[in-house]
């Protein structure tokens, strides 16, 4: 069923890359949210209000609520899909998260008066009448909620979207709940205990909990998450594999929505070829990375002198000394600057972004380190941070 409403309501659906078709994902994945949920939300609250059980009409609002967040949903991708102008050069794309945060929120709102509701039955229980009816309700809702969470799942997988993943884990939670309900029927009906409330209380929190899973979900990449290693491990291999590229450092990749990445990067080369050559050459790595990787990049050139035999050498004593401190470390742009009385080794350390160790203390190691190697030598050090959290290895360290 999932491949066939993919082939037959997306245009172009292999082409995932493309802003409209990403688009046409997530209008369909809403709209058969908002169809299927609503179904199953009109037969429990009937059923529920008919025999008078809190639980099943708690589990029909939520699906209701589920309806709503399909149709935030729905209104997020299309906005999201609209082309960049003047205001937003960027794009659109980060809607997407928005809409995921309202619809978090939303769940919780339920989720709060759904457990306010609950408690009061408990307090002050009611007869709550139970029949095949609302067995059978139940039943095909777990069966129609564990089929949607499957498609939000393979549709969100497709096109990377949080808040079609998002949907599907909403949709594997509700399952839980569902169940949860139709236990507490068939428990009724078999023993006469009357568990209505309690039932409807831990429904109220299985939407809770799937309210704040949703929140943290989308806060990440509001917040500014780390790049995903696969993403970063593909720029780096692809970037290094061109001749005439000695290393890379100070790589930063930005999200400005799903699939929608800028990147920036130090490449080195050998200072004895030609600028125009290197030049060339960094213009074609950023024009297939944008093809290839679909990742908008930008590098900048750092000439290396590699065929000063004293600067390879104090290239790799000082590189050893800073392993030596901590093998997380790693340096580049180093150079030498040498006077009558002293020699300054000029170079940047790159650290974790959680690296723990105070840069002034760091810088104060290193300096200490390299004056006992040599009481001539001085480190100018500046500390960079490592936004990637990757480990490249500079092959003129060794």
């Amino acid at each position: 069923m999932t491949n066939f409403i993919i082939k037959n309501f997306v245009k172009n659906y292999y082409n995932v890359r493309d802003p409209e078709v990403r688009k046409s994902y997530g209008t369909t994945s809403s709209i058969v949210g908002i169809i299927v949920n609503i179904i199953l939300s009109l037969s429990k609250i009937s059923v529920g209000a008919m025999f008078n059980s809190i639980s099943v009409m708690a589990d029909g609002v939520n699906n209701l609520s589920d309806a709503g967040s399909s149709v935030i949903s729905l209104v997020g991708f299309k906005i999201s899909g609209k082309p960049a102008d003047k205001d937003h050069p960027f794009g659109h794309a980060r809607i997407e998260y928005l809409t995921g945060l309202i619809l978090g929120i939303a769940i919780l709102l339920v989720g709060y008066e759904l457990l306010k509701t609950s408690f009061m039955k408990v307090i002050n229980p009611e007869k709550t009448i139970y029949s095949t009816a609302m067995l059978i309700v139940l039943a095909i809702s777990i069966g129609g909620k564990l089929w949607l969470s499957r498609f939000y799942s393979v549709l969100g997988d497709k096109i990377s979207s949080a808040t079609i993943k998002a949907s599907s884990a909403d949709s594997r939670n509700d399952v839980i709940a569902t169940c949860a309900v139709f236990l507490s029927a068939v428990v009724a009906m078999g023993t006469g205990l009357e568990i209505d409330g309690y039932i409807g209380i831990l429904v109220a929190l299985f939407i809770l909990y799937s309210g704040v899973s949703i929140l943290r979900d989308i806060l990440n990449p509001l917040l500014g998450e780390m790049p995903e290693t696969d993403l970063v491990d593909m720029l780096e291999k692809k970037i290094l594999s061109y001749e005439g590229i000695l290393n890379i450092h100070d790589l930063v990749v930005h999200n400005y929505g799903p699939n929608r990445y800028f990147a920036t990067v130090h490449a080195e080369v050998n200072a004895k070829e030609d600028i125009l050559k290197s030049h060339d050459l960094i213009d074609n790595i950023e024009r297939d990375v944008a093809r290839d990787c679909d990742v908008n990049l930008v590098i900048h050139l750092d000439p290396i002198i590699t065929d000063d035999a004293e600067i390879n050498k104090l290239r790799c004593m000082t590189g050893k000394i800073i392993r030596a401190i901590d093998d997380k470390l790693t340096m580049h742009d180093f150079r030498v600057v040498r006077g009558d009385t002293h020699t300054n080794l000029i170079f940047d350390v790159l650290v974790p972004v959680d690296y723990d160790e105070a840069a002034d203390m760091l810088v104060k190691k290193i300096e200490k380190a390299v004056r006992e190697e040599n009481p001539t030598f001085y480190a100018v050090v500046t500390v960079d941070r490592n936004y990637v959290s990757t480990y490249v290895n500079n092959p003129y360290l060794k």
